[in-house]
């Protein structure tokens, strides 16, 4: 099977999901990683240069033998059944689902001050973030935690709903994020706990080294890509 994962070159959930659940399942495939020429190109185009076609004018897209598709939920499932980290159960697979979702939904409670060139009126609205949505969200996550009798969101072992939450927890704590404080986590011991546990995971830590050296550290220029919603 020819796979491919085209994102930027940057170690966001919405491709890291995809990629690592691949990677630790050693399946081999693409890691393409687009430069804003490319990313112009296809905005224009609605495809890349050699043809691929990318729906939406948005990324990630995975390319299966040739087959472009889109969306990060659904891209998020395919690499996770292909790698074992998506049930197979209809309920358990639910759950996994509406991890990735509210991922998707934090993930989009930031989009408005990304967008926002008045640092005033930005300020002001992260901080909104940091006292009420974002710690409403964490503690929905927590409480799914602390159901399962497990450290996992679903059955015992990681899936891509871990791996998502992960990457995301990842954003907010590395302290990126202008005006909302990395320590608007602590609160939260399972989500901590979680972080910690996919952060050692020998294969994780091995992508890790290869390839977050390249990434964006600035800011907002981590989430240049926009949502899928955009």
């Amino acid at each position: 099977m020819d796979l491919k994962i085209i994102y930027f070159d940057l170690p966001f959930w919405r491709a890291e999901v995809a990629r690592l659940a691949l990677f630790i399942a050693d399946i081999k495939f693409d890691d393409y990683r687009i430069n804003s020429e490319e990313n112009s190109y296809l905005q224009e185009n609605g495809k890349l240069k050699n043809g691929t076609l990318i729906p939406f004018r948005q990324l990630p897209v995975l390319v299966i033998n040739g087959q472009s598709i889109a969306q990060t939920g659904g891209i998020a499932r395919i690499c996770g059944k292909l790698s074992g980290m998506y049930p197979e159960d209809m309920i358990e697979a639910g759950k996994v689902d509406q991890i990735i979702d509210t991922v998707t939904d934090i993930n989009e409670l930031l989009n408005p001050s990304m967008r926002e060139n008045d640092q005033v009126k930005k300020k002001a609205m992260r901080v909104e973030l940091t006292n009420h949505d974002l710690p409403k969200y964490f503690g929905y996550l927590e409480d799914i935690l602390n159901a399962n009798n497990s450290h996992w969101f679903v059955g015992d072992k990681i899936s891509i709903a871990d791996i998502a939450v992960w990457s995301l927890l990842g954003w907010f704590a590395s302290g990126v994020l202008d005006d909302i404080p990395p320590e608007i986590l602590n609160p939260f011991e399972r989500l901590k706990k979680l972080y910690q546990e996919v952060s050692k995971t020998p294969r994780v830590r091995e992508w890790k080294i290869k390839t977050y050296a390249h990434g964006k550290t600035s800011s907002d220029e981590y989430t240049f890509d926009v949502p899928d919603s955009i």
